[in-house]
């Protein structure tokens, strides 16, 4: 099997629509974590990803009846896209069948490759299961967006344009995984002919099936996924990709937003091109990587396999690409409420720059602060909140506290005496018309809603954070409400910063 992909992907057609990308040297990262850097630039194909060279190479491969009757994908992004414009070139029919939720500037694309675009349900799931039922309906051909052979060797390409191009020592490929297509076709390729390079995927902290379909020895079904890199939100992997991920791969690092809004950033200052979420992934994986084992002077290449971004979503990505590049640290402090305090803490926090400053006094006695300052390592975080709490300053440092940072810093004020049996929940809503509707539809008139924050961030999905009061009779039919939902969610009422804060 090994050396059929070996021959499938020498021979794979993907060259019809796919350019071989450039592989290219990122400077100033590379001086930054003293290794060599090498950008493997997919985010420049035609529809700026590399999904179309797994389309295109198994639409080419079927049958001339196969492509009369034409094509069905499942879909709300990159391979969307590269099944319509395989599609257009080889002039068969292709119905997309994608989310009520894609964005419309997405389906605006589709459809101008020529792609029939066919809207139905709220998640990639509801999509899948309706495009299988028109496959059958309509007999048409169904191209899996991973897990299929022609699909995992047409993505292998760019492992054989990565030894192609640099035919010096390469230490580590990095790859972002998803449904692990790329990663399959990648490894299968290279460990056959370069066995030392090793092969390292990377996944978000919060969609890591792979990761933990491997430790488990079997395909792991997550309930939830992360929505942030959207183009790896996968909550099962495919069958074939984690048989040759499996097989193949030597390691895995698993990375969260933070770090990927700092990878857009590194990206951006050497190229000057924006990468979506997904197509940082790999090099904010290798950085990590690099620093946990202490490399120096290795050669890893990183493979940006997208940028498709949405640009409203890049207010979201420079407001946290400094926390990922430990350029910010945010911390929470509470001051005696008295003379003199305030210029205190400000002559404690010294000549360092404020990013963010937000007060509300508590009581008579205290007062609490959010600040933001800027810094130059991951250490000095630690390090600033023992300075201030020898200067007499209870501090809670918040650099890591995602409810803090997402909303916390936009909604300071303090706690109602009202609220009685508020708890505090973060959503990730659907971004469409409704989806509030049918939260409010399904609480319980007897719960009310004390605290509501919501902020558009230029996503697919909404982030939104909420106190519901909710008598301690009513926990079970709660969590019944909570899990009937079908959003994801997190339980935020021992988050320390609610308790200083809201």
């Amino acid at each position: 099997m090994s050396t059929d992909y070996l021959k499938r992907i020498l021979n794979s057609k993907v060259y019809d629509v796919a350019v071989e990308s450039a592989l290219e040297l990122a400077p100033q990262i590379s001086a930054r974590i003293n290794n060599k850097i090498l950008l493997k630039r997919e985010d420049t194909q035609p529809v700026f990803s590399f999904k179309l060279r797994g389309a295109y190479n198994k639409m080419a491969n079927l049958s001339p009846a196969d492509l009369k009757r034409g094509v069905i994908a499942a879909s709300a992004g990159n391979h969307a896209q590269g099944v319509a414009l395989s599609a257009k070139r080889l002039g068969c029919r292709a119905v997309i069948v994608m989310p009520v939720t894609t964005p419309q500037v997405k389906i605006a694309a589709v459809r101008h490759l020529g792609g029939e675009v066919v809207l139905m349900g709220d998640s990639f799931s509801d999509a899948y299961e309706h495009a299988k039922e028109l496959e059958k309906k309509e007999k048409l051909t169904f191209v899996h967006p991973f897990d299929d052979p022609d699909v995992i060797a047409g993505q292998g390409t760019v492992g054989m344009e990565i030894l192609r191009q640099h035919t010096g020592p390469i230490d580590a490929i990095f790859v972002a995984v998803g449904g692990g297509g790329l990663i399959s076709g990648v490894a299968a390729y290279v460990k056959q002919l370069r066995p030392e390079i090793k092969i390292i995927g990377v996944q978000t902290v919060d969609s890591d099936a792979m990761v933990r379909s491997v430790k488990a020895g079997r395909r792991v079904t997550l309930h939830d996924v992360g929505l942030f890199s959207d183009g790896t939100a996968v909550k099962q992997v495919g069958a074939e990709t984690f048989r040759l991920t499996s097989q193949y791969v030597d390691d895995f690092v698993l990375v969260d937003t933070d770090a990927i809004c700092a990878g857009i950033k590194d990206v951006f200052q050497d190229t000057r091109s924006v990468l979506e979420p997904a197509g940082a992934l790999a090099l904010a994986g290798a950085k990590r990587y690099a620093a946990e084992h202490r490399w120096k002077g290795k050669t890893i290449v990183a493979i940006t396999c997208g940028a498709n971004m949405n640009f409203d979503r890049l207010r979201f990505v420079a407001e946290r690409a400094d926390v990922g590049e430990a350029r910010e640290a945010v911390f929470a402090l509470t001051l005696p409420e008295k003379r003199g305090s305030f210029l205190r803490l400000c002559e404690a926090v010294g000549n360092r720059s404020v990013t963010e400053f937000n007060y509300r006094i508590s009581d008579a006695a205290k007062a609490h602060v959010f600040v933001g300052l800027q810094i130059n390592s991951a250490a000095e975080p630690e390090k600033l909140a023992n300075s201030f709490r020898k200067k007499g300053f209870p501090t809670l440092d918040l650099t890591g506290n995602e409810m803090a940072k997402t909303h916390l810093r936009y909604m300071v004020g303090g706690r109602s005496a009202l609220a009685e049996h508020e708890m505090l929940f973060r959503f990730e809503f659907p971004e469409r018309p409704g989806a509030l509707i049918k939260f409010l539809g399904a609480m319980s008139p007897d719960w009310n809603i004390s605290l509501f924050h919501y902020r558009n961030q230029g996503d697919d999905y909404g982030r939104i954070l909420v106190g519901i009061q909710v008598p301690p009779a009513d926990k079970k039919a709660f969590k019944g409400f909570l899990d009937g939902l079908g959003y994801p969610y997190w339980n935020e009422s021992d988050n320390p910063a609610y308790q200083l804060f809201l």
